[in-house]
């Protein structure tokens, strides 16, 4: 078991502020200045160092960050197989997912809670962000199990195929754009839009698409940029600017007619999206989830 000096020394790390963690961890922040000078006493050398008004782990604090993620990680695995072997509804542990937008808001939550009904004592840590944010969280070992759009080329991860998600062109029924469900691609220039914000697995995908029919996103007429899928859903269906969002998100609007769909000649926009852990690792927990979320969506 991790020492408590070794937990607080990862909140540390991970916020980069002893203040930060001491709300975190819910320890007053002279107890986490002793716990931290206590795991510098214990290895004969400083951990972090002051960068402005910041602190940054020193390369001594780097390794030991490293080395005590991968314990932690080994710790929380043994307890789950563990408890495993005595009776699955006893099972314990800690499910620490990270998934962008589209995955947390409308299609974990019959994966989150067909794995809750069969194993009620595992805690579930569940961080909604875009896929830049999600893919760092799981590098700095703040979750084990990440589900976002498309592959990234860090060596450190590893990707296993989940779903595929079509990205769609939608507008409010009471746009000027809504006269008419056909458009040239060229005309999409012209339109005014609201799109994502950068990071976000949904605007990669357009600008991929747009970039294979030779369109720079430089050429778009951009009006505004929201962060998260509901925020924008829900600013297109107020506004008369025309938006992308992935299918699954507008369905419910799409039925009732507050949004309309809108083509463009040639452009077909997809998403694929990939379970991503840190490659090397071996976990049942993770296994476990996954086997669940294929079986939902019919693998």
């Amino acid at each position: 078991m991790l020492s408590v000096k070794h937990e607080v020394f990862l909140e540390v790390a991970r916020q980069k502020s002893f203040s930060k963690a001491s709300q975190l961890l819910f320890i007053s922040q002279p107890a986490i200045s002793k716990h931290i000078r206590n795991l510098e006493e214990q290895y004969a050398t400083r951990l972090f160092e002051r960068k402005g008004v910041s602190i940054e782990l020193t390369e001594a604090g780097r390794l030991l960050y490293e080395k005590i993620t991968e314990v932690k990680s080994i710790q929380e695995q043994t307890e789950f197989e563990l408890s495993a072997i005595k009776d699955l509804l006893q099972v314990k542990g800690t499910l620490k997912l990270g998934a962008s937008t589209t995955v947390a808001l409308y299609i974990l939550p019959k994966v989150l809670s067909a794995f809750q009904s069969r194993y009620p004592q595992i805690i579930i840590n569940l961080l909604n962000r875009n896929t830049e944010i999600v893919l760092q969280a799981l590098l700095n070992g703040e979750i084990n199990l990440g589900i976002v759009e498309g592959r990234s080329k860090l060596m450190q991860v590893s990707h296993r195929p989940f779903i595929t998600d079509k990205v769609v062109a939608v507008c409010s029924k009471k746009s000027a754009i809504a006269k008419k469900k056909q458009y040239e691609l060229e005309e999409l220039k012209t339109l005014p839009l609201a799109l994502r914000e950068m990071g976000s697995g949904t605007l990669t995908a357009l600008r991929a698409a747009l970039e294979k029919k030779k369109i720079k996103m430089s050429s778009l007429q951009v009006k505004a940029r929201l962060g998260g899928t509901e925020a924008l859903k829900n600013f297109l269906v107020e506004s008369d600017l025309l938006g992308f969002l992935p299918r699954r998100s507008v369905l419910k609007e799409l039925e009732q007619g507050e949004l309309t769909e809108i083509h463009f000649t040639g452009l077909h926009i997809e998403r694929n999206f990939y379970f991503i852990e840190r490659k090397g690792e071996n976990s049942e927990l993770n296994r476990t989830l996954i086997r669940i979320a294929e079986k939902i969506y019919n693998f």
